[in-house]
């Protein structure tokens, strides 16, 4: 058992038991406090509150909070009003359930100090603020989230400034790994550059209600190669990664000329990407000419996915956009979307959908366009640098459960899924290996792993650049775009579900 799910079991027991001292000052039998959604009922009967409210806790997700203003309205009979003591019952009730329980200083009051009780206006309002950010905490936490897309590499599935919501349900709510963070920040507070998050107390990985990530699924997880960085977004950050620089300059240089900048994030705080899952665990991935094979079948191709076309046109003709547009190819220039590779031959980046139904006239042609080899694909070594974006593979994507030889091909796809996403020391002594001090020659993975690909297949930086991303930095599902804005706003594009 993890010691996430250890200090989670702790937390809920103690939370009961304080709740059976408090009943039992309330004159309740203390049993009826280890009974869930039977105790709320004991509450609201004892507190003489309209029964309605015992049933309002069952409505998804607002049904969480009315949980909460139920047991808030419970404290209030022990004579507790202050803000302090309404915070500690949200936030540490492990802790101050007990107290209220089995102190000899606290005592059951009763509704007639409640309703003697004035709160103030100021204290209505903090109350009411207080209460919003604690809702909109756990809803953004552990329900849902805003995101907005930043770059082109999901066009145009997705645009840049789409609006989506993410359902963080989808694959079981996500325990931070850093609870203690400023609510509504992600790893910068605002108009600095320090954290926004403590590490003073870490959670490790605890996902609810796990369910798989499957196939096609376009998801938000965060940046695996993010857990060191250099941070400056203008030349580095997630545009240039740590690894990139370290490979192109070496790690003393790098060093040298950015070590007052070089940090490290938690899982849950590195930067957010959002791409297709094209391979899940247990799954042998393959590109061809630019066409993704998975256990050797060809996969669906999605209307919106893009990719670059060679098109070559009579010499001496005049190509503009609305020309092309007649034809059926809808360029946006400013995105780099086309460009001239001869005189008479152009690049464009049309979508499946714009190819089906291209009209070309006489003498025009349109051939596919491939990659060439590229030494900064992933896993980075000497035998794999005939692969390319369009010719990569096959590779293996790790799956729980499965186990792998140490081979040095392995070693090296591998390494850093056995090292720093599953947190074990690898060491080479001479041809043999050791995994946390002992020999070994193979190894079987903890977690699964996806490979994750952009619709824009040639302005993407994805899994093809950097490799496996774990079951741990699952964020959520991208479900729905809730607004989008190009110079004014994409008004078809509004409630739009994401496919």
């Amino acid at each position: 058992m993890s010691i996430g799910w250890i200090i989670i079991i702790v937390a809920t027991l103690l939370w009961h038991i304080g709740l059976y001292g408090m009943f039992k000052k309330a004159g309740i039998e203390g049993w009826k406090a280890f009974i869930p959604f039977y105790n709320t009922w004991c509450m609201v009967e004892k507190m003489e509150l309209k029964r309605i409210w015992f049933f309002l806790q069952f409505i998804p997700i607002a049904g969480q909070f009315i949980t909460i203003w139920i047991l808030i309205k419970f404290v209030e009979h022990f004579g507790r009003f202050s803000f302090l003591h309404h915070v500690a019952t949200v936030f540490v009730p492990f802790i101050y359930l007990p107290y209220l329980g089995f102190s000899p200083n606290e005592k059951y009051a009763g509704k007639l100090v409640v309703n003697n009780y004035q709160k103030s206006t100021a204290r209505e309002w903090i109350d009411a603020a207080a209460f919003a950010i604690v809702a909109a905490t756990i809803i953004r936490t552990f329900v849902f989230e805003a995101y907005t897309i930043p770059t082109p590499s999901m066009e145009k599935t997705l645009l840049v400034n789409d609006f989506l919501f993410v359902s963080k349900f989808s694959y079981g709510p996500r325990i931070p790994n850093t609870p203690l963070s400023m609510p509504f920040v992600h790893h910068t507070m605002p108009f600095s550059t320090g954290k926004s998050y403590s590490e003073a107390i870490k959670i490790p990985y605890t996902r609810w209600l796990k369910t798989p990530v499957k196939r096609n699924d376009v998801v938000v997880f965060n940046f695996p190669v993010n857990d060191t960085l250099i941070n400056d977004e203008e030349n580095f950050g997630s545009r240039k990664t740590y690894y990139q620089a370290i490979r192109e300059m070496g790690r003393e240089a790098v060093w040298n000329n950015f070590g007052d900048k070089i940090i490290t994030r938690p899982v849950d705080k590195r930067e957010n990407f959002i791409k297709r899952c094209v391979a899940i665990g247990g799954d042998v991935l393959q590109v061809v000419n630019g066409h993704v094979l998975i256990n050797g079948k060809p996969q669906d191709v999605f209307p919106q996915s893009q990719r670059y076309y060679q098109l070559e046109v009579p010499a001496e003709t005049f190509l503009d956009n609305e020309r092309l547009a007649a034809m059926g190819i809808h360029i946006r220039e400013e995105q780099g979307d086309k460009a001239q590779l001869k005189s008479n031959v152009y690049l464009v980046n049309i979508t499946n959908e714009e190819k089906a139904h291209l009209t070309l006239p006489a003498g025009f042609k349109l051939s596919d366009y491939i990659m060439e080899p590229d030494n900064q694909l992933f896993p980075y070594y000497d035998t794999a640098s005939h692969w390319s974006a369009d010719n990569y593979g096959p590779i293996m994507i790790p799956k729980k459960g499965a186990t792998i030889a140490l081979t040095a091909d392995n070693l090296v796809r591998y390494q850093r899924c056995i090292e720093v996403y599953e947190g074990n020391t690898l060491e080479m002594r001479g041809t043999q290996v050791f995994i946390n001090g002992q020999a070994a020659t193979s190894y079987t993975f903890k977690m699964d792993y996806f490979w994750m690909m952009g619709d824009n297949r040639h302005n993407s930086l994805d899994s093809r650049y950097w490799g496996f991303v774990p079951e741990d930095h699952i964020v959520g599902k991208a479900s729905l775009i809730w607004f989008s804005w190009e110079k004014a706003p994409r008004w078809k594009r509004l409630f739009n579900q994401i496919k």
